[in-house]
């Protein structure tokens, strides 16, 4: 494992322990040592990521109670041979429609929302693909825990246009991927989804 994401993952650990801990101690030293610890898991991060401690602090803040994984959520739509690709104005480069899941939503309907929003179609969710985690595929290093779920979509309406999120969307086959946002999506994955739709089957995860 890169060294860099060996220690990012036991800073990820450290942040979790410390949580849990602030959330549950009563006792005035525990909360304490669990402070102190969290301090680590910050000084761990900013110094493999190169994040800014100010910024770090803001996201550690919006974290309350028991950590858990965040959930990203992605949209599987074929047409023929061909899968649909939003170019991310953030970085320019590819990856299927969607987003982090949206709390009130469930997540179909967050799915749905992010389809028309990233690529204008119309569509409904069919069927889970998958649920993976994300250090066990080759994604960069990532601050938070993150699951993704993959679902497959089928057009019903709309059209294809840009948002506010991507620049371009279009189609594509196997072999004529654009670059893609890896920290979105790996080359792996959209490769899984082709076989998927080849070879139907139950879901996959992990």
């Amino acid at each position: 494992m890169n060294k860099k994401y060996k220690w990012l993952d036991i800073a990820q650990q450290l942040q979790s322990i410390a949580q849990a801990g602030l959330t549950y101690t009563e006792n005035k030293y525990d909360v304490e040592r669990y402070e102190q610890i969290m301090e680590l898991s910050k000084n761990i991060i900013t110094d493999f990521s190169s994040m800014p401690m100010e910024k770090l602090n803001t996201i550690f803040d919006l974290e309350n109670g028991y950590l858990t994984p965040k959930v990203d959520v992605r949209a599987v739509i074929f047409r023929g041979e061909k899968i649909l690709l939003v170019k991310e104005t953030i970085d320019g480069k590819w990856s299927l429609p969607g987003g982090w899941a949206d709390v009130g939503m469930t997540p179909s309907e967050v799915m749905e929302k992010e389809v028309i929003e990233e690529s204008g179609l119309v569509v409904n969710v069919e069927k889970l693909l998958a649920v993976f985690d994300k250090k066990c595929h080759p994604h960069p290093p990532e601050i938070y825990y993150v699951y993704k779920m993959f679902f497959l979509c089928k057009e019903v309406g709309g059209g294809l246009k840009t948002g506010i999120e991507t620049s371009e969307t279009g189609f594509y086959g196997i072999n004529e991927l654009p670059e893609l946002s890896t920290n979105r999506n790996t080359k792996s994955q959209i490769e899984t989804m082709f076989d998927l739709k080849a070879n139907p089957g139950p879901t996959l995860f992990d």
